[in-house]
């Protein structure tokens, strides 16, 4: 009997969620240089936009899994879009005051109820329909994930980017009604987007809540290979501690990397920000490309190998970045994005392989890793205040070097992506 039909429209709701997370993500970019010029910030305070992210993802992760062990997974999705929506309906009251605070607020509560949707939806995904068909839909659903990354700068570009930032000189020739009416049209720009965006995402939790969906319940390990020592700490797995500081640094080098796309674009080729979002858009699909292409390189070539060839490529087109700027720099920051595609996944699976029993136990730890997307684009934004945008590329150049030396310590065979983990990051 073809239970497919029973599970189409739960599939659809759970595969919005991956391009709604994904969407929410991607707008990140956009957000930075806009409230950069409403909140009048310097680099290192804009990127607190990132930090107040992906900080929620830290703080919220083991919240998230014991309220989904109590209450269910459907539960945890609701909750979370619920949280999501809460946080988009916060810009507007963020925006009338123009406090970079509630702005910084409103996001970590988007990304509070992400992290309930993330934690829920692969396993959800896997319960529904033929198990055999599981990675497909897995799969399929994650490229919802690229498709969101690639509309996400697009979409915001256009409505929430003004396309005139004023230099100094602009400012000082304005009378103080004048700038303070600038500044209140740029803050609102925000406000009708993310009023869409709430509205959308608690339907979604409308329909979600009123559909019959599987309830999991997770297995037992009964898997004890991998470490001999099962009773051993698990931070003395070296190869696991290793992964973690890569993955810490991977998702610091990924966020650093699109968020100051626009303003290097802005800095070092003089691009209208408008011009720039359709340049990051562009640059994400290439992401999404690269994984597609990366998967399939890794029928061929082991799953390490690969990871260094592209942190070396990575380091070598983010050297072009920083030294030469122009059109050039641009392309390079467009190849950066492919060449990452492969990254979380790999040194995911890299990370917990041969952990047998202790799997889940280090794969939250490398979830946590996650951390890094908060930290380093602070790093980088008061390099580029002290000095300039281009020299503050030099620091996911260094993040890519820890990654190299990670993947070159590496003699696993791990399956490409998505074999053995799925994941939509």
């Amino acid at each position: 009997m073809n239970k497919q039909p029973k599970y189409l429209l739960p599939i659809i709701l759970v595969t919005s969620l991956f391009f709604l997370w994904g969407f929410a993500h991607n707008l990140n970019p956009i957000l930075i240089p806009h409230l950069k010029k409403a909140c009048q910030l310097n680099d290192m305070e804009s990127a607190f936009i990132d930090s107040a992210f992906f900080i929620a993802y830290f703080l919220v992760a083991i919240p998230a899994g014991l309220f989904m062990k109590k209450r269910g997974y459907k539960a945890g999705i609701c909750l979370g879009l619920l949280l999501f929506a809460a946080g988009a309906f916060l810009f507007y009251p963020a925006a009338v005051t123009r406090q970079f605070i509630f702005f910084l607020f409103a996001l970590f509560v988007i990304a509070s109820g992400l992290t309930f949707l993330e934690t829920a939806a692969n396993p959800y995904m896997n319960s529904l329909g033929d198990p055999a068909k599981a990675t497909t839909r897995l799969n399929f659903a994650q490229s919802f994930n690229g498709l969101a990354a690639t509309l996400a700068p697009l979409i915001g570009g256009h409505f929430i980017l003004s396309g005139k930032t004023l230099t100094a000189a602009e400012k000082a020739a304005m009378t103080p009604e004048q700038l303070n009416d600038y500044l209140t049209k740029e803050a609102s720009a925000v406000q009708l987007p993310y009023i869409i965006i709430g509205i959308v995402v608690f339907l979604v939790a409308v329909l979600i809540w009123r559909t019959a969906l599987p309830e999991i319940k997770d297995p037992a390990d009964s898997e004890h290979t991998g470490s001999e020592n099962q009773k051993a700490s698990i931070w003395k797995e070296k190869k696991l501690m290793s992964g973690v500081i890569a993955q810490f640094f991977y998702v610091g080098a990924q966020v650093c990397v699109g968020s100051f796309f626009i303003r290097y674009a802005g800095n070092v080729a003089g691009m209208n920000e408008k011009v720039a979002a359709n340049y990051l858009s562009g640059a994400l699909l290439g992401f999404m490309i690269g994984r597609f292409i990366g998967t399939f390189l890794m029928r061929y070539i082991a799953a390490a190998r690969l990871l260094l060839i592209y942190s070396i490529i990575n380091i070598l087109l983010l050297l072009v970045v920083s030294l030469y700027g122009s059109m050039l720099g641009i392309y390079a920051l467009v190849g950066v994005q492919f060449f990452m595609s492969i990254m979380f996944p790999t040194i995911f699976s890299l990370s917990i392989d041969g952990l047998g029993s202790r799997t889940k136990e280090g794969a939250s730890l490398v979830i946590m890793a996650i951390v890094g997307g908060a930290l380093l684009p602070l790093l980088m934004g008061r390099v580029s205040d002290m000095s300039n945008i281009r020299l503050a590329y030099t620091v996911p150049l260094a993040c890519f070097i820890v990654i190299s030396i990670f993947a070159a310590r590496q003699k696993s065979t791990v399956a490409a992506p998505g074999e053995k983990v799925a994941l939509a990051h």
